[in-house]
């Protein structure tokens, strides 16, 4: 799905379904340097079983134009342009480390339009470390190979995709190498910079499912525990053995986490 958004045309995976009217809709909100394909087990699913899907492609991002919004807040305020542009009045929010901070501030500044949000890597605050912010400011391509180094379980990093023939590292790589200059950094830059995230989470009266990998070196658990009591209406599901890279290490069990809560 293509639409206009403030003269920007913006791409949006709809899980190859049309968009029904009166269906609950889920959107989906990827982390840095991605695209809506990290969704693809997750967001086809649902969109299959009842649900309208908009797996975005946030601006500069995959298939969207327009330059990278440089911060947390302008992500979350973005959201609900998405919902108008497809005549969505609320929708579910599911967001991945940079979508997760946007996902739930977007919860907590547009409480009408979100009904409920899944968090997954999700860390308040999201600090990230001088030598990465060094090296994306420089795109330098050193960035991507020190995300994937981190991202991945060391279990993972040897193999064992679900699907066989699939490299999860190396497809993880391509992907950030499509990356625009400097977006990457924008992104980083975004998360080290949101402030409100302990407020954002106590603001939020929605349900919410956290979702967290127990061996997540870019967004550790124990990174989460402040805004995860910080809101008031929440659940935990923690992946053993499992990355930041959870979509793809552990594709069913992050579908399964959803499906019982969405």
């Amino acid at each position: 799905m293509r639409f206009d958004l403030n003269r920007t045309e913006i791409y949006a995976y709809t899980g190859t379904r049309p968009m029904v009217a009166g269906a609950p809709t889920i959107v989906f909100v990827h982390g840095a340097a991605n695209d809506h394909s990290v969704w693809a087990l997750q967001s086809r699913y649902f969109a299959h079983h009842g649900c309208n899907v908009l797996a975005i492609d946030l601006p500069a991002h995959g298939r969207s134009g327009g330059t990278a919004l440089e911060s947390v807040e302008a992500i979350a305020d973005w959201i609900p342009l998405v919902l108008d542009a497809a005549e969505v009045v609320q929708a579910a929010v599911v967001g991945h480390s940079l979508g997760s901070l946007a996902t739930l501030a977007c919860a907590a500044r547009h409480a009408d339009r979100v009904t409920k949000i899944a968090l997954l890597g999700a860390a308040v605050p999201m600090l990230v470390s001088d030598e990465l912010m060094a090296v994306a400011k420089a795109d330098d391509h050193v960035a991507y190979e020190m995300i994937n180094g981190w991202s991945f379980s060391a279990g993972s990093q040897l193999g064992g995709n679900a699907i066989p023939g699939m490299w999860m590292t190396g497809n993880a790589l391509r992907l950030m190498e499509r990356t625009r200059l400097g977006v990457l950094h924008a992104d980083l830059m975004a998360c080290q910079t949101y402030a409100n995230g302990l407020a954002d989470a106590a603001a939020v009266r929605c349900p919410v499912l956290a979702i967290m990998g127990a061996r997540d070196l870019m967004t550790p658990v124990k990174g989460a525990q402040a805004m995860l009591a910080a809101l008031p209406n929440q659940r935990t599901v923690l992946l053993p053995a499992t990355g930041h890279a959870m979509m793809a290490e552990q594709p069913d069990a992050v579908l399964d986490a959803l499906r019982g809560f969405l």
